[in-house]
């Protein structure tokens, strides 16, 4: 009885790894024990970084809400407490970009917050 490979599975199974590793550096495009273990680390730190990515953006947010603050005389903390109380409802993303790109409209939200502490 002849011996079964299964090839068909087994290229295919390979073919995906290699398509996978297309465009890595050296050995690692081409040869299939080698790619594998740089495919299998590349999905793991794309796993991980997808989730590190969101909290890049919020440091990045936080940043740079702590600096507008700052020049409208509060701190990040005062800023964000004094929102609570106010009942403001602007996430950090929105705020971050009023805070870039519509300065007198984060000052007028500075002010909000001051007045009711004052």
């Amino acid at each position: 009885m002849p011996r079964a490979t299964n090839a068909v599975a087994s290229r295919r199974r390979r073919k995906k790894i290699i398509k996978l590793a297309r465009g890595f550096w050296g050995r690692r495009n081409r040869l299939f024990r080698t790619a594998q273990e740089a495919v299998n680390r590349s999905l793991a730190y794309a796993y991980r970084d997808r989730r590190q990515r969101r909290r890049d953006f919020r440091r990045l947010w936080i940043t740079r809400i702590n600096a507008a603050a700052r020049l409208n005389g509060l701190t990040y903390g005062k800023l964000i407490h004094g929102m609570k109380l106010a009942n403001i409802e602007i996430d950090r993303k929105a705020l971050a970009e009023l805070a870039i790109n519509d300065p007198t409209a984060f000052a007028a939200v500075a002010e909000t917050v001051k007045s009711p502490s004052s």
